[in-house]
Formats: structure tokens, C-alpha cells, sequence
């Protein structure tokens, strides 16, 4: 095992850093994790151009997997795992009621904590998911936005034959797809600003919306006030949708909007994060049905960047020099 610990640390607004740091020290209730793959997502690009992480410097990064390299106990050594990246405080009314995501103390790895950029982290004994064979650190690593599409998706109340309309043909965008065909939709559109998206979308077996088709359920998955007007003027009456794009920015409602919820007597649900509890956990489900084949995110991955060019990979995104799905970062040069 190496001496230091190789990351990407945040020390302020637009100054990641790829830099040498102690390793990590390893709690009574933790394990030591050697990072194989990390996976970008667009919450980082925000934190690392726009509006920080809670305190810095900060090792960002959320959506990773590896082996347990040091148990002090000796029972998960050597254990593949995904990681869970919300640590709840166990103590507030939702924690007792194992609803960890509506935590109101809740930590993070990758935002409140040092997280998954880098080649080792100590991990919270709790926050561990073994992955299944034949299951690689990539697609531990995307087990995180398959379990919040997952999530989203169960709010919507799905029934046989309904069509749904997503905004937004992003990988989690694209997961809620492959769930909602899994739970019987019987058509799913989409609507995005960016063509190269929504051509992914149609290359995955997904159609492009048009005004007229009959919509029963909606999903707005981007935070734009234009795209959740689009998806209100779209469903059905009496139809059923769920909020999950988290806005960058004000999110404003016409008068016109509005009446659509009204008028058409409209259900819509929030949905935050994922259930991580014994009674339901999309995270154990995402991980069975991705060991079964029922959910294939090996296409959605477009690019991989070694940790050294973290930078240059989130710089790519930002500024959309190509198009991109899910890019992965492959630590440790190992991948499954």
C-alpha cells in the first residue's frame, strides 16, 4: 500500500488541485477504500466552477466504488463495494424513521467531506454495499445515479402501458428510462436542449416528444423553469409526475403553469437523493437488477480520464468541448 494519497482537492472556486496528501486515518467504525472508479456528475461542475463545496479544501467526488484495503477488524478486506455517499446523524426524526435522505444533519462525501476523487478514503462501515460478481468498479460507481433514478422514478406510480415524458437525456435522465420500461411503461420521451442527448436517447430505444402524444406521467429531471412548464403544458389531466432536477438557479412558474396543475388536477411528488433502509433500499435493488442485466449502464459511459487528468475532465464538461454522457474517472488502473 502506498504511503500518500493521491487526489483532486478542492482549495477554493476554481482552483482544483491534483495533489499528494497523508492517508487517510481509519475510525473504530470504518474501513480503508482503495478508489478504482469515480464518476463525474454535474453537481461537481458546480462545485468546482460555481459555488464550492461547504469548506475547503474539500477531495470533491460522489459516485465511486473499490476494495476494502484495510478492515481493522479483518471482515470486509478485500471486499469490492459501491459506496453510499450520505452519512445520516442516526439522531433527528427522520434518521429513526430510516428516511436518511430527509436528514436535517446530514454529512456527504464529496461536498461536506473528502470524497471518491482520489486513490484511498476512509469509509463509514455503514455506508458500504458489497457489489455483486460480475459486477465492475465502473458500474459500481454509477450505482449511485441508477439508485436516484430508481428512487425518482417508484414516485410516479407507474402503470401498465402508461407513457411517460423525462426532461432531461442525461445519464440519470437515461437510467429513469431504463427503470420506467422495467416497471411497464409502455413508451418513454424526452425532451432536451442538446440534440446530441436526445439522439443518445433514440439510440437507447427512447423516442424524441412531440406535441399531441398522449403523456400519463412526467418527469422533470434538469431544475429549468422552461422544461417544467414544457412538461405541465404535455400531461394528460388527472396525470402524475415527480420533481427531480435540482435547480442551478431561480425556478419561475407562469400563470398559465400553474393553472395546468390546476385545471388538469395534477399529482406531483418531490424526490431527493434515494432510500438507503432495510425496508427499502434502491441501492441493493439498482446493484441486483444491474447484476441481472435488467439494467445496462455500461453504454452510458463516454468517457474515462485517469485521476491525474481530473481537471482537464471536469474543464471538458464545463465548457461541453465534446459530447458527453457519464465520464469516469479509473483510479488505480484497475476496472473490474
Amino acid at each position: 500500500m502506498k504511503k500518500t494519497n493521491k487526489c483532486a482537492n478542492l482549495h477554493a472556486i476554481g482552483d482544483l488541485r491534483i495533489e499528494e496528501r497523508a492517508l487517510p486515518e481509519v475510525g473504530e467504525d470504518e474501513v480503508l477504500v482503495e478508489i478504482k472508479a469515480c464518476g463525474v456528475c454535474g453537481s461537481d461542475i458546480g462545485r468546482v466552477f460555481t459555488s464550492g463545496t461547504y469548506h475547503f479544501p474539500t477531495v470533491i467526488g460522489h459516485e465511486f466504488a473499490g476494495r476494502v484495503a484495510l478492515d481493522p477488524t479483518g471482515e470486509m478486506t478485500g471486499k469490492r463495494v459501491a459506496v453510499f455517499p450520505l452519512l445520516p446523524c442516526f439522531a433527528c426524526e427522520s434518521c429513526k424513521e430510516e428516511n436518511y435522505a430527509t436528514c436535517k444533519s446530514y454529512d456527504y462525501y464529496g461536498s461536506r467531506r473528502d470524497g471518491g476523487m482520489a486513490e484511498y478514503l476512509a469509509v463509514k462501515r455503514f455506508n458500504l454495499i458489497p457489489l455483486p460478481d460480475g459486477i465492475s468498479y465502473e458500474e459500481g460507481a454509477m450505482c449511485e445515479p441508477v439508485s436516484v433514478a430508481r428512487h425518482a422514478v417508484g414516485k410516479l406510480d407507474l402503470e401498465k402501458g402508461d407513457n411517460l415524458l423525462i426532461s432531461g437525456a442525461g445519464p440519470i435522465g437515461i437510467v429513469a428510462g431504463f427503470w420506467a420500461k422495467s416497471m411497464g411503461a409502455a413508451n418513454i420521451y424526452y425532451l432536451d436542449i442538446d440534440e446530441t442527448k436526445l439522439n443518445f436517447a433514440k439510440k437507447m430505444g427512447f423516442f424524441m416528444y412531440e406535441e399531441g402524444v398522449k403523456i400519463d406521467c412526467i418527469l422533470e429531471g434538469t431544475g429549468a423553469s422552461t422544461a417544467l412548464e414544457a412538461c405541465l403544458a404535455a400531461v394528460k389531466p388527472f396525470g402524475r409526475g415527480a420533481l427531480m432536477g435540482n435547480p442551478a438557479r431561480e425556478i419561475s412558474l407562469s400563470q398559465k403553469g400553474y393553472w395546468h396543475i390546476l385545471r388538469k388536477e395534477l399529482r406531483l411528488k418531490g424526490t431527493w437523493n434515494s432510500s438507503y433502509a432495510e425496508r427499502d433500499n434502491d441501492w441493493k435493488e439498482s446493484l441486483a437488477a444491474m447484476a441481472k442485466g435488467q439494467i445496462d449502464v455500461r453504454p452510458l459511459i463516454s468517457h474515462r480520464f485517469p485521476l491525474d487528468d481530473a481537471i482537464a475532465a471536469l474543464t471538458m464538461m464545463k465548457d461541453k468541448k465534446e459530447s458527453y454522457h457519464k465520464v469516469m474517472l479509473v483510479i488505480n488502473e484497475e476496472t473490474k
